[in-house]
This record gives structure tokens, C-alpha cells and sequence, in this order.
């Protein structure tokens, strides 16, 4: 489950500030993404939303289709006037307006696409079905993240390309509906965020406002350019608030806080103390040349340094604006292994006849199904063309006007537990990895995704347990699971490459969770000797990553150093997890497979 905000009731207040920042200026600060299961705080946040704007809003179906979204031909309006009508799309009448996207985690490619362009362009390129247009779509877009995380079901999220482009991340998981009601009513106060209300001069200027949001953005670890550019535009908005003309340092605290913190993947360091001043300079010559100057290698270091170090009280302000549990989600490091960019996008089905519609393209309708719509607008532009005499209602279609649909069927993830059952990890961590994959597995059961076992031991390494969905039948392989005898480590990651390919080839998407303490001191040969075996392993880690397949490497040996350079080899995401229980192992499992 969500960790619950320490202070629901402020957490609403600033979700509130954020709405009448973006009211203000929908299109030149992108968008909202908001977190929040459907209920009444999400339709009370919506009701103020709506409150505030005073312009159209129009509602994304979930699935829509792209006649629907960019426009296209009006087909009865084309076939009475025997020429090209144009039909606009929901992007162009929501024009200076808002877009509500439902089940945001769940976009399509290609209307992800959509959106990310009209958001940068503010224009919408109308081309298909014989048209060519441009056409005017600023707006505002609002993405309803409802990915539950109660079942652990995070593997879910919002698209990246969409997310980097909207100032504004509010999740109110975690506020109930009296904190919602008992703040409702602050409405009317400049929007700043509460944390940042502390005594300074409101009119103080940084030199260069964009340089200290830019520093800022990089000490936490923000890399998008994106980010700095609307935290600047929302401090803008702010000190237009309070009659200002240009931001001060308490508007950039309150503009970083909205739109920098939710965005960081790292702490920023401590700073570091200024060697050359704790040391007293030196005396100043007796009688310096007149024509001395300092290096300008020196002048521009000591330049650069100075631009490139944060303000330290935004630093300060920003981090106390921290989600509350960014270290529990930064614990295994490193980007998501699945690709998140497009929800559960699906893969190509392996049959013409079978899957989901998403879209239509030329082809034989005798070798796919016929997209009776897709193939009238592909012929009405041309009937006048074609109609001869007086035969008016007839529609004449050519072979070159047959469209047939395009099919896709949701790709199933597969996780390949390689689990390290030898004499050294049975001594330290064996137990515990059963009781985390236990878990892991009773999750993977509930998102109807399969499950592999490989697992280790003396000479070689054996497919415990074929991709199934049977909990039951994987509960009883994990109590089989005995350990001892050497570490075959190159045959372990072999059995996982082999069983990955495997799945991948047929259409499946597979992960690779690895436990093991990294010691390998048995070769592929069955020979003992750990220089042979380190080096096979690695080799077997270099080709993980040469085919492409994602890996976790759960380190639970006590010394963090043959696994750590076995994740290295690999591009793997590591986490050390020497101390640590089922529990903690399994929550950076779903951490990195999220």
C-alpha cells in the first residue's frame, strides 16, 4: 500500500495551490498528473478544478480511436457532397480548454504520440484519409494515475514522455475525505506552498533565476531540461500573484517545491567545506607588477563553480518539500526494469484473427479482418471521380481502398526467479529468498502474470519450476528447493538467458531476478576453481546484457562485491540486501520490476 503523508490535510492544501497554478495558465504549464483511486477526494479535487477553469473540458474515452482524438473525414458529410469534409477531433474542440484523461497509465503509443506533440506545438497535424490540416489544440492536460498499488500492482504508470512535459505531480493516495472537506474552502489565498512561508524578503531576486532552478534541478538528481523551464514559469505566475514583477527567491522555493521535488531521484550531497578558505591566504607581495592578472584558467574556474553551485535556501526548502517516502522508492536504484513508457501497451498478436483492434492499415481482407469504416473513408474523397452516369448512390471501391485491422493482444510478463542455492547462500540468505519469492509470487498470481524458478547448485542448474500461473504448484517447488554444494554461478544465469529467450521469442516480456552472493566457484565444466568460475560468470553477465534482457541482482551475501560486479557486467539494477528479510526483499523486487 502507499505510504500515507504525514500531514494529509497539507498535502490537500498544496494539491489546491498547484490547481490555481495551473487554472492560470493551463497550456504554458502543461498539465497535472494526479495520483488518486476513483472516489470522493479525486471528484471533490476535480469539482475545485472545474470551479476554477472557466473554459471547456472535455473527457479522453480510455481506447480512443484516432478518427476520434485528431479528426479525420466526416463520412456521411463526404459521401453526400462528393468531396473531402473534415470532422474535428476532441484535441481541437478542447482548444483553449481542458483534456481529463481516465486510466492515464493505460495510453497507447500512438496517442501518447498525439498529445506530446499537440502539447509542444500547440497545432495539430491533420493528415490522413486524404487531408491535409493544421489545426489549433492548446490546451491543458490532466492524466488520472489510478494504478493501484494494494496489490502491489505498480507495474503500471503514467507514460515519462508525458509526465516530463506537465509542471505539476499531485498524489492524494493518501488524504481521506474529512481532511479534503476541512480544507476545501481555501480557495481564495495566493498559491504557495506551505512549507516554503517562511520570513524573507519577498521582493530579493536571484541574478539569474533560470541558473538556480537548473542547479537545483541537477542536485536532486532531475536530468529533464523540461523541468527547471516550468518551475520558472509557475514562480512567475506566483509573483504575478502578489503583484510582483519578477520572482523572487520565495517564489522559486515555491515553484521548485511544486514542480522540482516530486520529480527527484536523488538527495543532493552535503556540501562540501572550502579547503582554501580554512587556510589563511597568503601575505600579499611587497611590490606586485602593475600588469599582473590572475590566470584566466583561475578566473573561469572560480566563474564556473560559482554558477554551478545551488542557492543553498532553495536547496534547503526544496528538500524539505521531499515526498516523504523518496528513499523507499529510490532503494534499488536506477530506472524501472519494464518499460513503463506506454502502460500495458500489449505485443503484436501471433495471429491475423485474434486480439485487440488498434487501428487499420492496407491489405487483403481475404488474410485479415476487413475494417469496413477504415475502407469507406479510404474510397469516399474519390467517388466523385469514379461514379459515372447517373448511378449517384452507388460507393465504388477500388482493391487499393481495402483497409484491414491492425490486432495486438496484452504481452504477459514472466519472472524468472534465479535463485542461488548452494552451501553459502543456504548458510546466509536461503530461507529468506523462498519467503520473498513466496510473496512475490502470490502477487505475480493476482496480475495473472506467470512465474519461472531456475536454481543453482553444486555442478549445474536446473528449471525448478516451467512459466506457470499455479501458486499452489510453485509453493510446492519452493519446499523442494534444498541447498549445498558449490556455486555454479555461469550455469545459473545460462538456464535464466535460455528460458528468458525462450519466452521473449514467444511474445512474452521476461524479467530476471537474480539472488545470490555472488561467489562463484564452480565453471561451467563442473570443475572447481573460483578465478575460472568468477570469469565465466561475468562473461555470462556481458551476454545478459549483449541480447537485451532485463535483470535484478538481489545481492544477499554479506561482502557487497562479486554480486555488485556481476551487475555491472550485466547493466543490471543492484541491491544490496545483506541484513534483510522476506519481506524487504521482496518490496525491492517490486521496487525494480515496477
Amino acid at each position: 500500500m502507499a505510504p500515507e503523508p504525514e500531514d494529509p490535510a497539507g498535502a490537500w492544501d498544496d494539491a489546491l495551490r498547484a490547481t490555481a497554478l495551473f487554472a492560470a495558465d493551463p497550456h504554458g504549464l502543461g498539465g497535472i498528473v494526479l495520483r488518486a483511486r476513483a472516489g470522493p477526494v479525486r471528484d471533490l479535487w476535480l469539482d475545485h478544478l472545474r470551479d476554477l477553469f472557466a473554459g471547456p473540458i472535455r473527457r479522453m474515452p480510455p481506447g480512443i480511436a484516432d478518427d476520434r482524438l485528431i479528426g479525420g473525414l466526416d463520412l456521411p458529410a463526404t459521401l453526400r457532397a462528393g468531396c473531402p469534409v473534415i470532422q474535428r477531433g476532441l484535441l481541437a474542440e478542447a482548444d483553449g480548454g481542458l483534456v481529463l484523461v481516465p486510466m492515464a497509465e493505460r495510453l497507447e503509443r500512438g496517442t501518447i504520440a498525439r498529445l506530446a506533440g499537440a502539447l509542444d506545438t500547440g497545432m495539430l497535424s491533420l493528415e490522413r484519409d486524404g487531408l491535409a490540416a493544421r489545426l489549433p489544440a492548446r490546451f491543458g492536460l490532466v492524466l488520472l494515475d489510478e494504478g493501484q498499488e494494494d496489490n502491489g500492482n505498480e507495474n503500471e504508470a503514467v507514460a515519462a514522455a508525458l509526465a516530463d512535459r506537465l509542471a505539476f505531480r499531485i498524489d492524494l493516495s493518501g488524504v481521506g475525505l474529512r481532511e479534503a472537506r476541512a480544507t476545501a474552502s481555501r480557495r481564495g489565498e495566493t498559491p504557495t506552498r506551505r512549507e516554503s512561508r517562511t520570513p524573507m524578503p519577498p521582493g530579493q531576486a536571484p541574478d539569474d533565476p533560470v541558473a538556480t532552478l537548473c542547479a537545483v534541478a541537477e542536485a536532486f538528481g532531475v536530468a529533464s531540461l523540461r523541468a527547471p523551464l516550468l518551475a520558472l514559469r509557475a514562480a512567475r505566475l506566483i509573483a504575478a500573484a502578489a503583484g510582483r514583477a519578477e520572482p523572487g527567491e520565495a517564489d522559486l522555493i515555491a515553484a521548485a517545491g511544486f514542480v522540482l521535488a516530486p520529480r527527484a531521484t536523488r538527495l543532493p550531497a552535503p556540501p562540501q567545506p572550502d579547503a582554501d578558505a580554512a587556510e589563511d591566504p597568503p601575505p600579499p607581495e611587497p611590490h606586485p607588477p602593475q600588469d599582473a592578472q590572475p590566470a584566466p584558467d583561475d578566473a573561469t574556474e572560480r566563474n564556473e563553480s560559482t554558477a554551478q553551485a545551488p542557492n543553498e535556501t532553495v536547496l534547503k526548502a526544496v528538500r524539505a518539500a521531499l515526498p516523504k517516502n523518496l528513499l523507499a522508492q529510490l532503494l534499488a536504484g536506477g530506472p524501472p526494469l519494464r518499460a513503463t513508457a506506454a502502460g500495458r501497451m500489449g505485443a503484436a498478436s501471433a495471429s491475423p484473427l485474434l486480439g485487440r483492434p488498434v487501428g487499420s492499415r492496407p491489405g487483403d481482407p481475404r488474410r485479415g479482418r476487413l475494417d469496413l469504416i477504415a475502407t469507406l473513408r479510404a474510397a469516399a474523397p474519390w467517388q466523385r471521380l469514379r461514379r459515372a452516369g447517373d448511378d449517384v448512390g452507388r460507393i465504388v471501391v477500388t482493391p487499393e481502398d481495402f483497409r484491414i485491422r491492425r490486432l495486438k493482444r496484452r504481452s504477459e510478463t514472466t519472472t524468472i526467479f534465479c535463485v542461488d542455492a548452494s552451501g553459502s547462500a543456504a548458510l546466509e540468505r536461503l530461507a529468506e529468498a523462498k519467503g520473498a519469492v513466496e510473496l512475490l509470487l502470490a502477487e505475480a498470481y493476482v496480475r495473472r502474470d506467470r512465474i519461472a524458478l531456475v536454481a543453482f547448485r553444486g555442478t549445474g542448474a536446473e528449471t525448478v519450476l516451467p512459466p506457470t500461473r499455479s501458486l499452489v504448484r510453485a509453493k510446492r517447488a519452493l519446499a523442494g528447493l534444498p541447498g549445498g554444494g558449490g556455486t555454479p554461478l555461469a550455469a545459473g544465469l545460462d538456464a535464466a538467458a535460455a528460458l528468458a529467450l525462450g519466452i521473449r521469442r514467444g511474445g512474452g516480456s521476461p524479467v530476471i531476478v537474480l539472488l545470490t552472493d555472488g561467489r562463484a566457484n564452480v565453471a561451467r565444466s563442473g570443475l572447481g576453481g573460483r578465478a575460472l568460475a568468477g570469469e565465466e560468470a561475468l562473461a555470462a553477465a556481458r551476454l545478459l546484457r549483449a541480447q537485451g534482457l532485463p535483470i535484478l541482482v538481489i545481492d544477499t551475501g554479506a561482502r557487497p562485491d562479486g554480486a555488485r560486479r556481476l551487475a555491472e557486467a550485466a547493466q543490471a539494477r543492484y541491491c544490496p540486501l545483506p541484513h534483510a528479510d522476506a519481506g524487504s526483499v521482496s518490496a525491492a523486487v517490486r521496487a525494480a520490476t515496477a
